[in-house]
């Protein structure tokens, strides 16, 4: 079975090996230079069953509409974009309602624990190296009201934690002494895990390589030929390449491409944005944090770097790096972590932003369409890295018809 997968960030490159696992003949298309170039590149650096709240949670429509402008939002919607959100942001809003919005966290959990298995899998069928790390993460939170509600949440989900009062935040992550009076305490998720999403995606396509994989770098899909109810061809530049089956997993270009097969994906773009910056010397963070007061999450990435994250814009295809906005996120640090911001000058600190793949309900897309032989795999917003094996192994088994170990149904592109 020859499978075009259309992709090669953590989405597509997780498909292509579950692929290859079960014998396809596989070929990856990638736009960019080089694997894990787009959205998967700078991301949080953080795989987290304990965070799969989709972003449209109750009261997301006042929120947005609070804050409409405003550079220091967690979340912006740009005027500009609204036109092309019109269908789509009523999707947005409608399944922010409480009982849709715990339905679909629910379906993003129960994902997310799939996805951690496979990939303690994938590193065992691997050796792959991408700095990983297993000491889970933090959540610490500025109010006992807030405090109190995520204890709640946790129980009610499942989710393995252990409640950290003040004294216990610091003995973990002694770096927020220095703010250790703002805190009300925080969770420990023990489930979480640490990584470089841009090294797991370099490693992972040389293994691919090694077992066979075509992966073409540099190769823009801009077509697909079609004979009654069946992709015949991916069509990149002037190549083409024949499919018996395709798989796209091209992030926020698939509504584009889709579009090209008369499918409408119901797939926007939510720019997020980050800084990295080098730890230096002195004392580092250990520990994965995610403020929740702030919104902003803090991740060591490798031995040597931070990474700070914490922002949705809705701007359409729009990459250009806001100066407000990489603003807001040294201020974040500074609140944080503000011995580290003062020890950082500012041209060391890298700036970056990406796309993310934002499904209306904040589910991933993942299944077939009404093309015999035309596979999704797609959407999955804020939660990219922490659902990428489960949805790479779910999808190789819709491809070639195995029995999957999670109820696919959940995921299937025609919930819409």
């Amino acid at each position: 079975m020859r499978v075009v997968v259309v992709g090669a960030g953590l989405i597509g490159l997780t498909s292509a090996y579950y692929l290859q696992r079960q014998g396809a003949q596989v070929t990856v298309l990638e736009r960019e230079a080089g694997p894990g170039l787009g959205t998967s590149f700078a991301n949080g650096a953080l795989l987290h069953p304990s965070l799969v709240d989709p972003w449209n949670a109750p009261g997301v429509l006042g929120f947005l509409l609070r804050n409409l402008g405003r550079d220091d939002s967690p979340m912006l919607l740009r005027a500009r974009a609204l036109p092309s959100l019109v269908g789509w942001g009523l999707r947005f809003v409608r399944e922010s309602r409480p009982r849709r919005f715990t339905r679909n966290t629910q379906r993003n959990l129960v994902l997310a624990r799939h996805s951690l298995a496979q990939m303690a899998k994938l590193r065992e069928d691997t050796g792959l190296e991408y700095h990983q790390y297993f000491r889970g993460s933090l959540s610490i939170y500025r109010d006992e009201a807030a405090a109190a509600a995520a204890r709640t949440a946790a129980q009610g989900h499942g989710i393995a934690f252990e409640w950290l009062d003040r004294d216990k935040l610091v003995a973990a992550e002694p770096m927020l002494a220095d703010v250790a009076s703002q805190l009300a305490g925080g969770l420990h998720y023990r489930e979480d895990e640490g990584g470089d999403a841009h090294a797991f995606c370099n490693a992972l396509t040389e293994v691919l390589r090694q077992r066979g994989v075509g992966i073409e770098l540099g190769c823009t899909v801009t077509d697909f030929e079609t004979a009654g109810a069946n992709v015949r061809a991916v069509v990149a530049a002037e190549r083409r390449f024949d499919a018996d089956v395709a798989v796209l997993c091209a992030g926020v270009w698939s509504t584009a491409l889709a579009r090209r097969l008369q499918l409408r994906l119901p797939v926007r773009p939510a720019k997020g944005y980050s800084i990295t910056l080098p730890l230096g010397l002195g004392p580092a963070p250990r520990m994965p944090l995610v403020d929740h007061g702030l919104h902003a999450a803090v991740v060591p990435v490798g031995t040597d770097r931070l990474r700070v994250a914490g922002t949705a814009e809705f701007t359409g295809m729009n990459l250009a790096i806001s100066p407000a906005r990489v603003a807001n996120l040294e201020s974040l640090l500074r609140r944080i972590y503000p011995a580290v911001a003062a020890r950082t000058a500012p041209a060391d600190i890298h700036a970056w932003a990406g796309l993310r793949p934002m499904c209306a309900d904040g589910v991933p897309l993942i299944g077939g369409t009404h093309w015999e032989n035309l596979f999704i795999n797609t959407g999955h917003g804020h939660l990219g890295w922490t659902l990428a094996a489960g949805s790479g192994q779910l999808i190789a088994d819709m491809v070639t018809g195995r029995s999957g170990s999670i109820d696919a149904r959940d995921y299937a592109p025609d919930r819409f």
